[in-house]
């Protein structure tokens, strides 16, 4: 990590799920900031005309990101790059781990020698009985995403080891996605990863201890993630449609960031 001079990018894309979009970091006008939002604010505060596009749409299976992002991402040709995908293949009940590890390894040889500085992550985990069931098919993923990464000269960004972002309260009610906590925390790690220098030394730390919820609360809590998440996850799966059907990517060109640099 470099800290007697900041890096010098200039550029970066972000490609993805829902993850790399930003939810649930919810703005008030609707829409997601995240991330890789945040961490292009900070690099644009320190380097006059920073360019950024994000490429991410929720929903996308790795072999739809390496079909419709990875060769969009590559021609823009930016000095840094960030790549999560996979992990909603994994939670599908039916996985073909091979073919997701194939597919990423496509995606890494293909973006790898197209920018300065690849950024792969091993995905942040919550804690509970959905990520214990997945767990293996997760860590078999990451230790294909550090092969990848010391085969290409990628960077790689351990969420999935934060103790800080296994703690359900950095998650949403759907359980699926950070909230805007969670996705700071992430910012400052790939910030940190970069080589830029640390502006929060404890993102890893958890966040204090408060009295966990009552057994009615977590009853409740469970029934409004069945009605409002779980059902219609478990709907779209039957019915073999995808959150992110249709939608266009969420900053397709690679344009000068004004967004707050936060």
């Amino acid at each position: 990590m470099q800290t007697n001079a900041s890096p010098s990018y200039t550029s970066l894309v972000a490609v993805g799920d829902s993850f790399t979009e930003g939810m649930s970091d919810l703005l008030p006008d609707g829409s997601y900031r995240g991330w890789a939002d945040l961490l292009a604010g900070r690099m644009a505060a320190h380097t006059p005309g920073f360019r950024y596009a994000n490429l991410a749409v929720r929903g996308k299976l790795i072999g739809q990101i390496v079909d419709e992002q990875v060769d969009v991402a590559a021609a823009l040709r930016p000095d840094v790059i960030t790549l999560v995908g996979g992990l909603n293949d994994t939670l599908r009940p039916k996985c073909d781990m091979g073919r997701v590890r194939a597919l990423l390894t496509e995606a890494v040889e293909r973006l790898a020698p197209s920018c300065e500085q690849l950024v792969l992550m091993r995905s942040p985990g919550r804690q509970g009985p959905v990520l214990d069931r997945f767990r293996p098919r997760m860590e078999e993923l990451f230790a294909t995403v550090d092969t990848l990464a010391e085969r290409h000269g990628a960077v790689v960004v351990d969420l999935y080891g934060a103790p800080s972002l296994a703690d359900p309260r950095l998650w949403d009610v759907d359980r699926l996605h950070l909230t805007a906590e969670g996705h700071r925390r992430v910012a400052e790690a790939v910030w940190q990863a970069l080589g830029y220098d640390p502006e929060d030394t404890e993102w890893r730390t958890p966040v204090p201890a408060t009295v966990p919820p009552g057994w009615a609360a977590r009853r409740i809590a469970d029934a409004r993630f069945a009605r409002q998440h779980l059902l219609p996850w478990i709907g779209r799966r039957l019915t073999g449609r995808s959150s992110g059907d249709g939608r266009p990517a969420k900053r397709p060109e690679l344009l000068p960031y004004e967004g707050p640099a936060v």
